[in-house]
């Protein structure tokens, strides 16, 4: 496709119509955030949260070679305090680490790393001891022992993942998992890690998925799934009932460079690699939450109303500074401070929004 038509389609999108304009949102990056000691690397940074007490938990895949689910191990689990001075690794050598995918902190500071190799959600206590372990990783050395097939879609086993992708909590404590890259639906366990239900399967219709890659609930119990394949975020309640969905389709200059790879010849069909497929979904504290997410083409990050309306947007892709390569997880203790987890530049950002001020161009 010509790239003037598809500008032109871009411009002329229902959604463009319908939501115009759309503000660029000023913000900064704090350089240097992160203070490693001398002897440490980040790798792909794929996660990051932070705690109550303002401490930033980075998931890198990175660490030593210890053991293999089909692969070499690449998952470290780091803290740092709230100035980026490294305190501890927590975890190491732990038998869950093999391909490193997300990390969250609760509401009681306790730290759940998502490992998408092992199949395995672990929740540490805030003392970085392991509490609870849910699904399984792979046995290594059983006869059968390959890589998950994705098709034909397999049939779901209640309490087992395959390619497991991110983890919430509704306001009473249950926990909902993106059992996302071959299931292609959310479990829902109790505070207590017993098995309750699961729900979707495959597909592009309501309730159904084809990549859920982040998830994430507002202080009503609302259930926010990132079906970045579907280029879309639905919304459910805790039954799993779909209550309706949001899709981010804002102006792009079609001639941006992606942060890796050819520019796609039609972007509203690239699926993971399209405009506003959301890699990384994130919803701030109350009383007024908003909702961040993430594209890896053009590499912006949006901020979203709760029903859907964009705000605004911040970001391309980029090397530099307040430039994105991939953003991972996004992490967001208040409205105007969030902090990305990016692939491709083994980092993490954060940046502090100034809504008020115009963006310099």
């Amino acid at each position: 496709m010509k790239r003037w038509l598809v500008g032109l389609l871009v411009l002329l999108s229902p959604s463009a119509f319908a939501q115009q304009p759309v503000p660029e949102i000023a913000f900064d990056s704090v350089p240097n955030l992160l203070k490693l000691p001398p002897d440490m690397h980040l790798g792909e940074a794929t996660g990051v949260a932070v705690n109550s007490s303002g401490n930033i938990i980075v998931y890198s895949r990175s660490g030593p070679n210890i053991g293999h689910a089909f692969r070499g191990t690449a998952s470290q689990l780091l803290e740092f305090d709230r100035d980026g001075n490294f305190l501890r690794e927590i975890g190491k050598n732990l038998y869950a680490w093999s391909f490193g995918h997300v990390v969250r902190v609760d509401r009681d500071n306790n730290i759940w790393a998502v490992d998408k190799g092992s199949d395995m959600i672990v929740k540490f206590n805030p003392g970085g001891r392991v509490t609870m372990v849910l699904g399984r990783k792979p046995e290594p050395i059983a006869e059968n022992a390959e890589p998950h097939k994705r098709t034909p879609p397999p049939q779901h086993i209640d309490g087992r993942f395959r390619e497991p992708s991110d983890v919430t909590w509704d306001p009473a404590g249950n926990i909902y998992i993106s059992d996302g890259y071959v299931n292609s639906r959310v479990a829902k366990f109790t505070k207590d890690g017993d098995w309750v239900k699961s729900w979707g399967e495959k597909g592009k219709g309501p309730g159904q998925f084809d990549l859920l890659h982040t998830i994430a609930a507002d202080a009503q119990g609302n259930i926010y799934v990132g079906d970045r394949s579907n280029r879309r975020i639905q919304v459910f309640d805790t039954e799993g009932t779909f209550l309706r969905d949001i899709k981010i389709e804002v102006p792009f200059d079609p001639n941006t460079q992606p942060a890796i790879g050819n520019r796609p010849a039609d972007p509203f069909a690239a699926g993971s690699q399209g405009p506003g497929a959301p890699w990384a979904i994130c919803i701030t504290p109350g009383p007024n939450q908003v909702l961040y997410s993430s594209d890896s083409y053009p590499g912006r990050v949006y901020k979203l109303s709760l029903d859907g309306r964009v705000l605004g947007w911040l970001g391309k892709s980029g090397k530099q500074l307040k430039q994105f390569g991939w953003v991972h997880e996004i992490a967001c203790p208040s409205e105007n401070e969030i902090y990305v987890a990016e692939i491709l530049n083994w980092r993490v950002q954060k940046l502090l929004l100034r809504p008020d001020q115009r963006a310099a161009r």
